[in-house]
């Protein structure tokens, strides 16, 4: 098969592999027809994540075909149509047994495209089938359930959840990309009364208005200012960081009000600093995660049922074999004007 390796920081490409196997009895290999690029395999591809060994698939979402399953799987059979989650879970461990499935001790948490070879190829081996793949209705599509692998948990899990969003809070997001927009739109599930963005890029600013934010302001601006301005000068209840950069962690400490949270969502390659001297006083919760996929049932029930916005985030479209290009694309999301970008097998 076909499949984008990471080999060192700065380059990858599409190169044929072997097959994967099934090498457990709780494996699943699936079939690729839809997958995605999270910000995340930008983060490998700048060395941020030195755990990625060279020779590595890259990826952790994906939508396909059950082809073939471990003699332990009970909850899916081959031509089954599934969604796989970003995370594995072996079900057993303490962490597991508490819905901690990104902490999983018994081989699973973010393996895919980290760990063990991912979803950015023609087929995947997922580990854990039973509780690593969701079995799709006939009323989501592809394209849709692909946003459910990864990003709208993330975004519920450990931005809106971890952040304590309730109703009639100042919300915050800095970052306006795929998470920054799912964010938006799973904080509104708690009906709080306004909603910023903060971004650079004003085609993501526009993204965020069209997903439900009340107010968007440049991050090259005074975003401190507006919040103080539309808050009576209080701060926001809830500041979600959703971009993995000092200054965007450091923006949220600062646009926080007492008695508030942070929660950081973003992938850190670089050390941000904690102000304590500023922070200690104000009774400031910082909450920080890997997502742990346990709602991603429930996520697929609301978007079965059209009570989630997810199409209107992927910006393009690509056929599996353009993988170089879509990377391409993607990372240059300031000029494209990229959100999320599925790329499908080939009819």
């Amino acid at each position: 098969m076909r499949a984008f390796i990471f080999h060192a920081p700065g380059h990858a490409s599409w190169d044929e592999v072997p097959d994967p196997q099934v090498k457990d009895g709780a494996d699943a290999i699936i079939r690729v027809d839809t997958v995605t690029i999270c910000g995340t395999d930008l983060h490998i591809l700048k060395g941020d994540v030195p755990e990625v060994a060279p020779g590595t698939v890259l990826g952790h979402e994906a939508v396909g075909e059950v082809m073939e399953v471990g003699g332990d799987v009970r909850t899916v059979r081959p031509g089954d149509r599934v969604l796989a989650s970003c995370i594995c879970a072996c079900g057993h461990c303490h962490y597991c047994r508490r819905t901690r499935y990104g902490q999983c001790l018994g081989g699973g948490g973010w393996v895919l495209g980290h760990t063990i070879d991912g979803t950015q190829a023609e087929y995947v081996r997922v580990p854990f089938a039973d509780l690593s793949v969701h079995p799709l209705t006939d009323s989501l599509d592809n394209k849709d359930a692909v946003l459910l692998a990864d990003i709208f948990p993330t975004a519920y899990e450990v931005g809106v959840r971890n952040g304590a969003v309730g109703p009639g809070d100042t919300v915050v997001i800095v970052g306006a990309g795929p998470i920054g927009l799912a964010a938006i739109a799973t904080a509104k599930l708690f009906s709080p009364s306004r909603i910023i963005a903060v971004d650079p890029a004003q085609s993501r600013l526009d993204a965020a208005r069209a997903m439900g934010a009340d107010s968007v302001v440049s991050s090259e601006e005074e975003p401190g200012q507006l919040v103080a301005d539309l808050t009576d000068g209080h701060g926001a209840e809830v500041a979600i960081e959703a971009v993995g950069l000092p200054e965007s962690f450091e923006l949220c400490t600062r646009v926080v009000r007492p008695g508030g949270h942070i929660a950081n969502v973003g992938v850190h390659g670089k050390p941000a600093t904690l102000h304590l001297e500023d922070l200690w006083i104000k009774d400031v919760t910082i909450t920080t995660g890997l997502v742990d996929t346990s709602s991603t049932p429930m996520l697929l029930r609301m978007a079965a049922a059209r009570r989630l916005p997810t199409t209107s985030l992927i910006s393009h479209s690509f056929g599996l074999d353009e993988m170089e290009e879509a990377y391409g694309v993607f990372a240059g999301a300031a000029v494209s004007g990229a959100l999320k970008i599925a790329l499908e097998r080939a009819a």
